[in-house]
């Protein structure tokens, strides 16, 4: 199945750039520019321009210490496996967290909790499938893919005002 993008936005953030992709039915993308990389803003949809405007104003709520879920529909993409785990990343409320293996099990592949990080990692849409909140055992902080990776990760989990280890 190919996806069509009609709209790209990227918008400023206590973390730097983000930008949000979307299509005419749902948000598809959330990726964190780093460094010197670009994003083209562009919209060929107004349905699509939508989309993308509602998760920004989701991520100036977010920032600002609001706790809502993002409301906005999301298109995940992903193999069955990868939309299981999201799917249950995505019931983890602000200020929360679960961990790799408490998914495998939530979603009946207890023995997944390696398959369950690289899903993880996979997200691609962070912050609104709030990848952050998945923690090692322990409550111990892993690795994350957005941003600046484990620093990020951090910051996020400040916010929220989550308690971790190193």
């Amino acid at each position: 199945m190919v996806l069509e993008i009609g709209c790209t936005k990227v918008v400023e953030t206590p973390l730097g750039k983000i930008a949000l992709s979307a299509s005419s039915d749902a948000l598809v993308e959330l990726t964190f520019l780093v460094g010197d990389a670009k994003r083209i803003e562009f919209s060929s949809s107004k349905l699509a321009a939508n989309q993308v405007d509602a998760a920004a104003q989701w991520l100036s709520d977010y920032f600002s210490g609001n706790k809502s879920d993002y409301r906005g529909k999301v298109d995940l993409g992903g193999t069955e496996f990868q939309k299981a785990v999201w799917r249950e990343i995505a019931t983890i409320k602000h200020g929360h967290t679960l961990t790799y293996g408490e998914i495998a099990h939530r979603i009946g592949k207890p023995q997944a909790s390696r398959a369950v990080g690289a899903a993880v990692g996979a997200n691609p849409i962070p912050l609104i499938v709030p990848c952050h909140r998945v923690m090692g055992s322990g409550g111990r902080i892993t690795g994350y893919s957005g941003g600046d990776g484990i620093p990020t990760k951090r910051k996020l989990l400040k916010l929220e005002k989550i308690e971790f280890a190193e």
